[in-house]
């Protein structure tokens, strides 16, 4: 695994290695534009990075590479620190926090 100095480095990095889809949180699945969603049981987390903000902390942020279980779909999901209250499924929050075990 690297190491980044900023959110864009892994992205733009991360992107390069086939993570090209940008994963958003729903409801109760990953979501990729219109056509493209996982539920919590058709993906897996591959690696984390977390960010902490220099001077302000609402600029810590974690970056997770996410694959579909069957290999096909491979992205990214950006998402800030305590935005865990946001209301999407405890499900999809509970697999992203196990996922975190993976921090660099």
């Amino acid at each position: 695994m690297k190491n980044y100095e900023t959110v864009s480095e892994a992205v733009n990095d991360l992107s390069k290695r086939g993570y090209t889809h940008d994963f958003n949180l729903g409801e109760d699945c990953l979501v990729c534009g219109q056509t493209l969603s996982l539920s919590p049981e058709e993906f897996e987390i591959d690696e984390v990075y977390r960010f902490e903000g220099m001077t302000d902390p609402g600029d810590e942020m974690i970056v997770y590479a996410i694959a579909s279980k069957k290999g096909t779909e491979k992205g990214v999901l950006v998402n800030g620190y305590g935005l865990y209250q946001d209301g999407e499924s405890s499900v999809i929050m509970n697999k992203l926090r196990i996922g975190e075990g993976k921090m660099k």
